[in-house]
């Protein structure tokens, strides 16, 4: 009923939120993947994505549908290694951006162990600018993070997210005032994305607080010394979306993707990067 290839179409799609960078990334024209995501609303009857000039949105049917598409090509993929005999084993270096280390992809990263006992899975958990110059350096193989929109597009995007201002609700701004902030050390994107912001709008900032951990920054949050940059969707505990403010600029989307040492991922990355894809909406805080 539901062709595998119009169902990796639409996931692909569903993740980039843009018919051309899904073209880009599946190596097919624009005109192939708009053909593809047609003719599975033809086949499902529903449809999938509302789109404008700007935006593409999943419709509550699309919604629906993607996580029976990841459940369909994973289960196809299963069947095919299954068949094929072969079993995963080696050693796989995966690297993580801190702004997962309060989700449950330990739980991911468990239930693939078990699945593949013969596989040795190395986790480096780091910064996102770090992780890409150790990807870069040749000493990881699959790395899971951040990617400013401006930046090479390399990789498999997993979704697309907004940054915030991220604070006590009480944060200690004042308008005029030079924003204090908490930041990630360099290479940080969210570093970069909060400083260009606040330079291309003319506010002043003065840095209250230089942590590499996520646990270090948050605490300095809740202290109330100033304020920090998250991606909306991994907002953490007890702080608020302080975005709307008067003297805060707009910040920017980011992408987060898997990205592997070769234009293409192969063996035992594919299978963790497949594993992440299907088990995305777990990757949020607890």
């Amino acid at each position: 009923m539901f062709n595998p290839v119009w169902l990796q179409t639409f996931v692909t799609v569903a993740q980039t939120r843009s018919f051309t960078a899904s073209a880009v990334q599946l190596g097919l024209g624009q005109s192939t993947v708009s053909q593809h995501v047609r003719r599975l609303e033809d086949v499902a009857g529903q449809r999938l994505f509302v789109r404008d000039t700007h935006t593409v949105t999943l419709t509550s049917s699309g919604e629906a549908l993607l996580g029976f598409a990841r459940t369909i090509l994973e289960t196809q993929e299963q069947a095919r290694r299954h068949l094929k005999g072969s079993e995963l084993r080696g050693r796989l270096r995966f690297g993580a951006s801190e702004d997962f280390v309060s989700t449950r992809l330990p739980e991911v990263l468990g239930e693939f162990t078990r699945r593949h006992p013969a596989v040795d899975l190395e986790l480096n958990v780091a910064l996102s600018g770090q992780l890409y110059e150790q990807l870069d350096a040749g000493e990881l193989d699959l790395v899971l993070a951040k990617r400013r929109l401006d930046d090479p597009h390399r990789g498999q995007v997993l979704r697309r997210d907004r940054l915030v201002w991220a604070a006590r609700a009480d944060a200690p701004i004042e308008v005029g005032k030079a924003v204090p902030l908490i930041l990630y050390p360099r290479p940080s994107i969210t570093r970069e994305a909060a400083l260009d912001a606040l330079t291309r709008g003319g506010h002043s900032w003065r840095i209250v607080c230089t942590c590499a951990s996520l646990s270090g920054l948050h605490a300095a949050a809740l202290a109330g010394l100033g304020i920090m940059v998250q991606p909306r969707s991994l907002m953490s505990r007890g702080l608020v979306d302080i975005s709307t403010h008067a003297d805060l600029p707009e910040l920017e989307e980011v992408e987060f993707v898997l990205t592997g040492r070769g234009p293409a991922l192969g063996g035992i990355a594919d299978e963790l990067a497949m594993a992440i894809r299907h088990n995305d909406r777990r990757l949020q805080p607890d």
